[in-house]
């Protein structure tokens, strides 16, 4: 079963990944609007902003790249909801191939498709003028803490693509996922907040995610923040895991 499973996979995979590759104007149109905040912040508001930090650009460069990934998995409920529509899932349940691997397409899709647009929004920082003295492991680290993100995220996305009865509505579920890491340290530090915003600033789990990245970019001890940031990715991907299963399973009853 899992032979089957890895090569059902990796040929829809394939598939979903010709789309992306045949339309790469997907990738450059959710690249386009974070790398358009790091713009607006660092170079009109950046001046006004203290973050106790020299370089503006480093400290905004994480929630930029949270952002992005926020953006970018509406394309995976949008096209999810598209092959719906369009009667693939029927056509593929009616071959010989294991059903939860149309789902792991697009979840692969989807963290291969963010990780291109995380790269050129990386390079437009280096522009920029972000440095860093992280090294490969602190590298990898980032990577992975992304890729978590983007994990339990994208099954979010799953459940709203299975879940959508229109186009739009597909994708409009990450708007609120969007905005959530202006309410965070992503943009200036929660010790600037008044008391509800800052509370809830320091208890959601983008916050925890921003600190780790910083302080990994910057060398510096992680602390407890690298625990909580995992444990939310980790809880919110499970959660969403168990739940789109359950979508799926009746959706294709």
């Amino acid at each position: 079963m899992s032979a089957h499973f890895l090569a059902d996979t990796s040929v829809l995979t394939g598939r979903s990944m010709r789309h992306i590759f045949r339309s790469v104007d997907t990738i450059i149109t959710t690249a386009i609007t974070p790398i358009a905040l790091m713009l607006l912040f660092v170079y009109v508001f950046g001046g006004a902003i203290r973050t106790g930090t020299g370089n503006y650009v480093n400290y905004l460069l994480p929630g930029i790249m949270l952002i992005a990934i926020a953006s970018g998995i509406a394309y995976t409920a949008v096209r999810l909801f598209t092959d719906l529509q369009g009667g693939i899932f029927e056509r593929l349940q009616s071959m010989p191939i294991t059903r939860s691997s149309v789902l792991w397409a697009h979840v692969l899709t989807s963290l291969a498709a963010n990780g291109l647009t995380l790269v050129i929004i990386v390079g437009v920082a280096l522009l920029m003028g972000f440095r860093t003295s992280a090294g490969v492991l602190d590298w990898l680290a980032v990577a992975g803490i992304l890729a978590l993100f983007t994990l339990a995220l994208t099954w979010i996305a799953i459940i709203a693509g299975l879940s959508a009865k229109s186009f739009d509505g597909a994708g409009g579920f990450s708007y609120p996922l969007i905005f959530l890491p202006f309410i965070s340290s992503a943009f200036v530090p929660t010790d600037t907040m008044p008391g509800p915003v800052r509370w809830f600033a320091e208890n959601q789990p983008v916050t925890s995610i921003v600190n780790t990245i910083q302080a990994l970019f910057e060398q510096r001890p992680v602390g407890a923040d690298i625990w909580v940031a995992l444990a939310w990715c980790l809880g919110i991907l499970v959660v969403a895991y168990l739940f789109a299963a359950k979508v799926y399973r009746r959706k294709i009853a």
